[in-house]
């Protein structure tokens, strides 16, 4: 084999190397998941000025500067997120996955109603999409109670 060839076989693994840090480069057209209310980091390629989510109550992304979004997680589902940049050439298109955290859930049915529960390490009533509403006001109306406590003090 030839010392060209074989140049040339050690450029292209480096430059394969180069292109797999966590950076949104290597996910540029393709897929990234995030939990339903949680947050991830995704690093842009270059500066982006426009970030649009084709679906805000599945997914919502911000700014937090010119190569870095904050992707949150707001509802189960599939939508999609393209980042532009300062003359409208896009930098990203990619589909964005929330679902929920499977581990420490524990999903309770009573006839057509869903409740969710946290179980980490003790079990504690949690909203999650899809419960009943009922069960969601009361999960709200607690959560606000124990913060107004917290207040007062």
């Amino acid at each position: 084999m030839s010392f060209a060839k074989i140049f040339a076989g050690l450029l292209f693994v480096a430059a394969s190397l180069g292109n797999a840090g966590p950076s949104l480069a290597s996910d540029t057209q393709r897929e990234v998941s995030v939990q339903m209310n949680m947050a991830r980091i995704l690093r842009l390629p270059s500066p982006a000025s426009t970030v649009v989510v084709g679906n805000p109550v599945i997914a919502d992304a911000t700014i937090q500067d010119p190569q870095t979004l904050v992707l949150t997680g707001n509802g189960y589902g599939t939508t999609n997120l393209i980042a532009l940049d300062a003359v409208g050439n896009p930098i990203a298109d990619l589909l964005v996955h929330v679902s929920a955290e499977h581990d420490n859930v524990v999903t309770v049915f009573q006839g057509t109603n869903k409740e969710s529960v946290a179980c980490a390490p003790t079990c504690q009533p949690m909203a999650l999409g899809g419960d009943s509403s009922d069960f969601t006001n009361e999960v709200v109306s607690s959560l606000g109670a124990a913060a107004s406590v917290g207040k007062n003090n």
